[in-house]
């Protein structure tokens, strides 16, 4: 089965992979082990095609290669983002939200405290939420922004798991 549709970019192929995840992930009702090792699979096959090809569209017409490293695309920055998630989608009573290239956690942390540190979450004491980002991120200016700033300057997405669904449902 083809889960993407009309991927051009690897912007266009990450989002509907979020979008995938909050649909045919294991905790969720139409999801399934299988659906998301299938989904897996043809993402890594896309991001090669694509890397590829967003890589050759970079060269110049002398053949040397442009620097273009301020817009290129960090993709060790998404595999991190990827195994940070699936490292803490199974806790309890949390809410996961991605937004832009961070990953921020709330809700019934305080039992998860340890073991976020450990993957590298860090505590927003303003925000009351941890979060993740990778090293790549250099902070630019000494603005304070709210999540909801944070939110529309970069976009969101919060991960559904099959225990917010019932709470919702309830």
């Amino acid at each position: 089965m083809t889960y993407f549709k009309n991927v051009n970019t690897l912007e266009e192929l990450r989002k509907q992979y979020k979008e995938l995840l909050k649909q045919y992930h294991p905790d969720n009702a139409n999801g399934s082990t299988e659906a998301t090792q299938e989904i897996n699979a043809e993402y890594d096959r896309l991001f090669k095609v694509l890397k590829n090809k967003h890589e050759s569209k970079q060269t110049s017409t002398d053949g040397a290669k442009a620097d273009f490293n301020a817009n290129k695309y960090d993709f060790e920055a998404d595999e991190k983002l990827r195994e940070v998630m699936q490292k803490i989608i199974n806790f309890t009573n949390i809410n996961i939200e991605v937004v832009g290239c961070w990953l921020w956690v709330d809700g019934d942390t305080y039992p998860y405290r340890n073991d976020l540190k450990e993957i590298g979450f860090k505590w927003a004491s303003e925000k009351k939420k941890w979060y993740f980002h990778t090293e790549a991120f250099r902070k630019r200016s000494k603005r304070k922004l709210s999540m909801d700033d944070i939110r529309n300057l970069y976009g969101s997405t919060e991960v559904q798991t099959e225990q917010r669904k019932q709470l919702k449902q309830a």
